[in-house]
């Protein structure tokens, strides 16, 4: 057993200490917004934050976790009360497919915790790992600045911190 902090919540997982994080996410804790995408930590899809820093949850293995801090997108927000981030997203139509989104929300929420005001430049640099084809591209740029702009806006709703 191995004892993980997810979301602010501890889960005893009967797992092998190898296993990634981002198969206990989603067989175990049934936390589906983390994707696989390549398995390699190439594409970005299954990104997450531990102890507020993002990492491809597809190479990470459990044993590296105990007494850290995950959060996935999951954590951010809810359907009724989106994060600043989540919100970005959805007023500015920033997913087309979607698959590699949470990815993006969640390292572009690590920059933004540490970086309340990232320039285009540095949201581009941050952006980088993540693969994505479908073309949204600048108004995943808007997105984060607008998430950047709300979360200066309301402080106190920051989320992500768990």
């Amino acid at each position: 057993m191995i004892d993980l902090m997810v979301n602010g919540r501890s889960h005893s997982v009967d797992a092998d200490p190898d296993t990634p994080l981002l198969y206990v996410l989603r067989d175990h804790l049934e936390l589906n917004a983390a994707k696989y995408g390549c398995g390699l930590g190439q594409c970005g899809a299954c990104t997450v934050m531990i102890d507020g820093v993002a990492a491809f949850s597809c190479v990470t293995p459990i044993l590296l976790l105990e007494g850290r801090k995950v959060t996935t997108l999951e954590g951010l927000g809810t359907v009724e009360k989106p994060a600043p981030i989540q919100q970005a997203f959805i007023e500015e139509q920033a997913a087309q497919c979607g698959y590699c989104i949470a990815g993006m929300m969640m390292r572009a929420q690590a920059l933004l915790q540490k970086n309340p005001n990232p320039s285009d430049g540095d949201i581009r640099s941050t952006l980088q790992p993540h693969l994505c084809r479908c073309g949204t591209h600048m108004r995943i740029l808007k997105a984060v600045q607008r998430a950047a702009e709300l979360m200066r806006a309301s402080p106190n709703t920051v989320k992500g911190a768990t």
